[in-house]
């Protein structure tokens, strides 16, 4: 094919084939394979549907594109490049998977403006598409007026067949059917070749009638390749339809246009080679250099710009008056989007004192959840059927079902990992919503993925775990967490608090709503068992992440060192040590996180270095307790799992008890 004969469809759409060609060749790395397939179905929808302003990547009425097949990420960059996006130039592109590179090997939302979640990992793409489709419908519902749609737009991904197979996909669509999400659009690229070959030998499902069982409404379009028009009318037809989700599946041949390696493995995740390169050039009448776009082509696309600008400015004057209409409503939606908290939304916190009734800190977190609800109303969440074990329910609100997106009550179902991945897409939305998941501590083992993710893509989500040791009790080892504390400590970026009592849960609380206006998550780790309240705990302690508690006249002999329900343990053994004439400190370390951003000299002034015998009591294991005890220091700790029994029962079988902290200590002092 010759290029004059090539109409003006096929050059844009092989200027996107041909920018992943030579990145990906110029690179000696990537996955050239899906952008030459997926060309067709992309240049359709940002040419003729998807609504954005390149000069505005944040723009809050733009609609959301979710890349789920994140390997093919050229096809991304080839787009925001191509539609005028200032954050991906022609360098940037010929810089593909480089150091600090604004073009890395899998799309980050950090990284890239026009990125909106960070992907990779098959199936966390769509899964984060339904948070950010029940973001729209909730301040859709919230903020919509008869006369007046400010919020309004829809949210497309391209999946492929990696992210149908991933378990978190079918949870997460499965949700997004049983919700009704009318403006979540999944395209799913149909090429039938995952790395090992064709996806015959694993995958042979028919995925259509899977997502018609989910409540999709579902199209085909036999030849993605080359149906321009059918492609077009299949997402006119999904925007079409109001009450169910849509899932298009495009059949297409992975590296189209490639003489030798399309429809293979082999054009899957390498660079096609120069002699293969060539051919293709050939095949397809592509006779530009590397990185050449044509004039006439590079004009079409960036009329991207122009569209964009209008589209924001029509959304400007419907914004105006709505304002002029109704002020209180478009205050609180500018909020929102500013990221600002409300004046003294922390005042609702309670604060208790010894006298006040022990309770199990899960108890202690719902009562914050529902004083923050009441002055918060962009918080958001629920649990994975655990509502009434998590205590997580708004009780001033009702559920978020199908039609009554208004309501912040999330029932996610057994769901684990695709609650995680849809709570970092509302998260990422960028609209001001602090969504929260709850679910027992050992079920991040079920969800880890997300909860990495979250701390990866900077996405603002509160983790509400309970049940947080082996106090958990008679459901035994496989719900007793051991090991989870330290594994989840050991994720960058991931505040962990594991308060003792009420005035921590409240500091815990406030520590977390304040990341998640900064983009960053916060994991809480709360008791099933009651503990009771501390003297000397508080809300501003917490946001040190360790503080002493109760203190000796002079310097220490011994620090006790404890979190959540064995810092009680600490200060009771440390009354006794007092009255048998020991100096003795107790340090609560809710957050290792939080106190290790500390400065050298308050972190001195709690745990002075003169002071080596120390004691950490933590109903967990010893992994990583050695950076606070030091060579000379000792746990009271568990590095086996756990038994069924009473929670009582399993604490004390297991030494976390008054008695075993003395023992522990009198070791050391000698």
């Amino acid at each position: 094919m010759a290029v004059a004969t090539q109409t003006l469809e096929e050059l844009c759409i092989n200027s996107i084939r041909f920018l992943a060609i030579d990145a990906v060749e110029k690179a000696k790395s990537g996955h050239p394979g899906l952008p030459m397939g997926a060309a067709p179905m992309a240049f359709v929808l940002w040419n003729s549907f998807l609504r954005f302003n390149p000069k505005n990547p944040k723009w809050f009425n733009r609609d959301r594109f979710v890349l789920s097949a994140g390997h093919g990420s050229m096809l991304q960059y080839a787009l925001l490049y191509l539609t005028g996006y200032d954050s991906v130039t022609i360098e940037d592109i010929k810089q593909f998977r480089q150091w600090e590179s604004k073009t890395p090997g899998h799309p980050e939302n950090f990284m890239t403006a026009g990125v909106e979640v960070t992907t990779g990992p098959l199936g966390q793409g769509i899964a984060n598409g339904v948070g950010l489709a029940m973001a729209e419908a909730h301040l859709a519902a919230k903020f919509n007026k008869p006369d007046a749609k400010i919020v309004d737009h829809y949210t497309y991904v391209i999946l492929g067949d990696g992210c149908n197979m991933e378990g978190v996909s079918g949870e997460a669509c499965s949700y997004a059917g049983h919700l009704g999400l009318g403006k979540l659009i999944a395209l799913y690229d149909d090429n039938h070749i995952s790395i090992d070959g064709s996806t015959d030998i694993a995958f042979t499902e028919d995925v259509s009638k899977r997502f018609e069982a989910y409540g999709w409404h579902v199209q085909h379009v036999a030849e993605g390749n080359t149906d321009l028009e059918g492609l077009a009318k299949a997402i006119e037809a999904a925007k079409g339809v109001t009450d169910k989700p849509s899932f298009i599946k495009v059949t297409t041949t992975i590296g189209y246009g490639s003489p030798n390696k399309a429809n293979t493995a082999g054009v899957h995740g390498a660079a096609l080679g120069g002699d293969e390169i060539k051919l293709t050039r050939d095949n397809l009448g592509w006779e530009y250099e590397p990185f050449v776009i044509p004039e006439d082509a590079l004009k079409h696309w960036r009329k991207a710009v122009e569209r964009g600008a209008n589209l924001e400015e029509e959304w400007n004057k419907v914004f105006r008056d709505y304002k002029g209409k109704y002020s209180e409503e478009a205050a609180e939606l500018e909020r929102y989007l500013s990221g600002k908290l409300p004046d003294g939304w922390d005042k609702v916190l309670p604060t208790y004192t010894p006298e006040d009734k022990g309770l199990a800190t899960r108890k202690h977190s719902e009562t914050c959840l529902n004083k923050l609800g009441a002055v918060l109303p962009e918080l958001i969440g629920g649990s994975a059927d655990l509502t009434h074990s998590n205590l997580t329910e708004l009780k001033d609100s009702k559920d978020f079902q199908k039609g009554q997106y208004q309501n912040r009550n999330v029932h996610f179902g057994v769901r684990e990992h695709g609650m995680g991945a849809i709570c970092n897409g509302i998260a990422l939305d960028q609209s001001g919503l602090i969504p929260y998941g709850a679910t027992f501590l050992i079920f991040t083992d079920y969800m880890r993925a997300a909860i990495r993710l979250s701390a990866l893509s900077q996405a603002g989500v509160i983790w509400v775990m309970t049940h947080d040791s082996i106090g958990q009790g008679e459901d035994g080892p496989t719900h007793q967490p051991i090991e989870t504390l330290a594994s989840l400590r050991a994720i960058p970026n991931l505040t962990v608090i594991r308060p003792a009592d009420g005035n921590e849960t409240s500091g815990a609380y406030k520590v977390a709503i304040e990341k998640a206006k900064q983009n960053d998550p916060t994991l809480l780790a709360f008791t099933r068992q009651n503990v009771p309240n501390l003297a000397g705990t508080s809300i501003e302690g917490v946001a040190k992440g360790g503080y002493t508690v109760v203190d000796s006249e002079g310097t220490p002999d011994l620090i006790l060192i404890g979190t959540g329900s064995e810092l009680s343990l600490c200060v009771t053994a440390a009354e006794k040590l007092t009255a048998q004439g020991k100096k003795v400190r107790v340090v609560s370390l809710p957050s290792w996180e939080l106190f290790e951003v500390q400065d050298a000299d308050y972190k001195e002034s709690v745990l002075p270095k003169a002071v080596t015998k120390r004691v950490s009591v933590e109903a967990a294991a010893s992994f990583g307790w050695h950076k606070y005890i030091g060579t000379e220091g000792d746990t009271v700790s568990i590095d086996r799992f756990g038994a069924s029994a009473p929670g009582a029962v399993a604490l004390e079988k297991f030494g976390f008890t008054v008695d075993n902290v003395l023992a522990k200590s009198k070791a050391l002092l000698g």
